[in-house]
């Protein structure tokens, strides 16, 4: 008996199953055995509440072994590092929660392409392809295994050892000539604590590359943009949600910077103004690295305007030529009279249109989606401004901009 199965068509308007960017690849697949994700990410509250005690309570035990919760020579006490308790109380499980709110709103994103007709059927397979590629890459192996490498390999030993580690005793090791030497504690969170956060946030970034990588081979297709679509963007409007499902990392990346410029500031002398270059580049750089990806599609809108401008325009001459034929020049039946008429609204319609085409957008990005995300970073370095200014006169200066 032959296998039907191989001569199946594939309808041109189906979308394609399983589309994520966090569903699937080795960790994803460790959590899935170890009962702390279902197979559409559940079992989230169980997920976090295990990952954060696994990277945050062995630090507060072994600390408080050696003595080192509120004293112990040490002039950062583990309770009273803002940065370690940001790290594994916010951050990790802002990164982990990122996960089903961005594979709740990418996934209906891919379905956009086909369900508003933006992918004919002659590039179906070429679209078909790129998911696929795409769920390959998120899948691999090999990709995961050599962001564990750069978090032994550099993340830990070079950029936290010589850029992060404060230059004063604290609950985790102690300043020397050769360098920082580890406490016992101070063992378990350089090697088994920070490498999660660490992990987690670069295979952010892989996934990132991934969704970005996707929607470069989407925007080489020939997609039947619209050039009167309401949306300014030819059709494209929706892919601007995708910057509101990246809040809570960004609230993340925001947490992350706050708890390094707190213990800068109660620790190490520094001041909050300080920081600020530093801290306006890194929310620079967090809002590019989120829409960039966006702008593959610039060429195609800025086409698509350019084709629309000269095929509205050749119809609007028309139009606007018979119009005022048939009633500047009186070629009007007699019996037809201009009170009534949809000559005059179709004539302001088509003109609607035409201006739809001129104030199109180069970018299928919101102004408010970007602000958005810039915010959310910002939220949490906002409390370290109460160092630099009492809550009293802030809140006269937040009243006095409101009036």
């Amino acid at each position: 008996m032959r296998d039907s199965s191989s001569h199946q068509v594939v309808d041109p308007l189906e979308p394609p199953a399983g589309f994520s960017l966090v569903q699937g690849g080795p960790l994803f697949q460790l959590l899935r055995r170890t009962h702390l994700s279902g197979d559409a990410l559940t079992l989230l509250r169980r997920r976090v509440l295990v990952i954060a005690a696994f990277t945050w309570l062995p630090l507060l035990a072994l600390s408080a072994a050696g003595g080192q919760l509120l004293g112990g020579g040490a002039a950062v006490p583990f309770l009273m590092d803002v940065d370690v308790h940001i790290k594994f109380l916010v951050v990790v499980p802002l990164l982990i929660i990122a996960e089903l709110v961005v594979h709740r709103r990418v996934s209906p994103l891919v379905n956009q392409f086909l369900e508003q007709g933006l992918i004919p059927a002659a590039a179906r397979g070429r679209f078909d392809a790129a998911v696929a590629s795409a769920l390959r890459l998120r899948n691999s192996v090999l990709a995961e295994v050599v962001l564990l490498a750069l978090v032994y390999g550099i993340g830990v030993p070079v950029l936290w050892r010589h850029y992060v580690v404060l230059d004063a005793t604290t609950w985790y090791a102690t300043p020397s000539a050769a360098g920082s030497v580890l406490s016992l504690v101070g063992v378990w969170y350089a090697f088994v604590s920070l490498p999660i956060m660490q992990f987690l946030l670069l295979r952010w970034a892989f996934r990132l590359f991934v969704w970005a990588r996707f929607l470069s081979q989407v925007s080489r297709l020939d997609l039947d943009l619209v050039p009167t679509h309401p949306d300014g963007v030819g059709g494209l409007g929706f892919l601007s949600n995708v910057l509101s499902a990246y809040i809570p990392l960004s609230t993340a990346f925001g947490a992350l910077l706050a708890g390094n410029v707190a213990d800068h500031i109660f620790y190490a002398g520094g001041r909050l103004p300080d920081f600020k270059m530093q801290i306006a580049a890194g929310v620079v750089l967090l809002v590019s690295v989120f829409v960039a990806p966006l702008l593959v599609f610039v060429p195609r809108i800025a086409e698509a305007k350019r084709m629309g401008i000269l095929e509205y325009g050749r119809l609007a001459q028309r139009y606007a030529g018979e119009f005022d034929a048939k009633w500047v020049h009186g070629n009007a039946p007699g019996v037809e009279p201009l009170l009534g008429s949809g000559d005059i609204q179709s004539l302001a319609d088509m003109g609607n249109s035409f201006q739809v085409i001129r104030t199109m957008r180069m970018a299928p990005v919101a102004v408010q989606d970007v602000i958005g995300v810039a915010l959310a970073a910002l939220v949490p370095i906002a409390p370290l401004a109460l160092t630099v200014m009492p809550l009293e006169e802030l809140l006269k200066l937040a009243f006095g901009l409101l009036r």
